[in-house]
């Protein structure tokens, strides 16, 4: 059964070379391919009757944009995506039209995927695993071209049991999650690792905060309190974008914050009217960083002035797991959050 015809219509989709021969209706397209030539998206089309006299002449050749080329082969929108480099044949068979990549004869006859969403799905199905090789943890705090440390202040941990949940959501709800294992009281140092990405902009990698200076030996992931069998490992979710690390007494009087804050604001939004300002005045924009697509905030809740750290949770909305860092004697020396694997980006 032949593919039903696209009639998409992309905003922005950028100029194209189009042989006049393709536009006039005297060839239909047969090539095409893509190169960093400086013009428009780089797609180049050429028809199944030109010549290479007749391609060599500047005089044959149109820069349209890239919706025209695709009111004439709707089915180009499927190659949209490819990178720089792609070449590739125009076909149809019984099966309907389609594409051959030139260089290893592969059949494209489905869309090929943005980048962000392909990435975005391999990340889905990586996270939150068992286990991960320890190098997989490290190399998410080790600073690169694409990765960086960021100091985001210090959690407080008053009674040593650790919540990990979506503020603005979650937080001091039944849906927080609370893990099994308990650390000694004291405040704690939060880091998170922010990747910059050609495709995703600047992320939040991962999130941790050191517990001692011990050496890290081994890691495992961490368990919720009170959930039984395999369904105890932690696995909390974001519906806002935004994650922390908390202490279980601080969620409790981040109740009381919030339930006195809606008895005063009443119809007022959380984050719009209220934690907005405090992100934006902890943010340090670099001039025109506009790929920045994260924030961190380390606030003091008004009542006690124990503190919590929120922070962007890599590609937005989840559900994401906390691993141990622990040292020679089986004790954590650090939490780790993984929100995102940068080879994906």
């Amino acid at each position: 059964m032949e593919k039903k015809e696209k009639s998409t219509y992309i905003k922005g989709a950028g100029a194209c070379i189009v042989t006049k021969s393709i536009l006039d209706g005297t060839s239909r397209l047969k090539w095409m391919f893509r190169e960093d030539n400086g013009i428009g998206n780089g797609w180049c089309a050429l028809g199944d009757s030109d010549s290479q006299a007749y391609v060599d002449d500047a005089k044959n050749l149109a820069v349209v944009d890239f919706n025209t080329l695709a009111g004439i082969e709707p089915v180009v929108w499927d190659i949209y995506f490819m990178p720089y480099g792609a070449d590739l044949e125009f076909r149809s068979d019984a099966g309907g039209k389609y594409f051959v990549d030139v260089k290893t004869g592969a059949e494209i006859r489905e869309p090929v995927k943005h980048p962000m969403e392909a990435a975005f799905e391999k990340n889905l199905k990586f996270l939150n695993q068992k286990e991960y090789p320890p190098e997989f943890f490290t190399g998410l705090f080790r600073e690169n071209g694409r990765l960086r440390t960021v100091a985001a202040g210090e959690a407080d941990f008053p009674s040593g049991t650790v919540v990990l949940a979506d503020p603005l959501a979650y937080l001091g709800t039944k849906y927080q999650t609370v893990l099994k294992r308990r650390i000694p009281a004291g405040s704690y140092p939060v880091v998170l690792s922010v990747m910059e990405s050609e495709i995703a902009g600047s992320r939040v990698a991962a999130a941790k905060f050191r517990i001692s200076g011990r050496d890290v030996k081994a890691y495992e992931i961490a368990e919720a309190e009170g959930v039984p069998g395999k369904a105890a490992y932690t696995f909390f979710g974001v519906d806002t974008g935004t994650a922390c690390f908390a202490d279980e007494a601080a969620s409790e009087e981040f109740c009381r914050f919030l339930e006195k804050w809606r008895g005063e604001n009443p119809g007022k939004n959380l984050y719009a009217d209220y934690f907005e300002e405090r992100f934006r005045e902890r943010r340090e924009d670099k001039p025109g960083d506009a790929l920045r697509r994260w924030d961190l905030l380390c606030w003091a809740i008004p009542e006690s002035g124990r503190r919590l750290v929120m922070f962007s949770s890599g590609v937005g909305d989840g559900i994401y797991s906390g691993y141990w860092g622990l040292d020679a004697d089986g004790e954590p020396a650090e939490l780790i959050v993984p929100f995102l694997n940068p080879e994906y980006f």
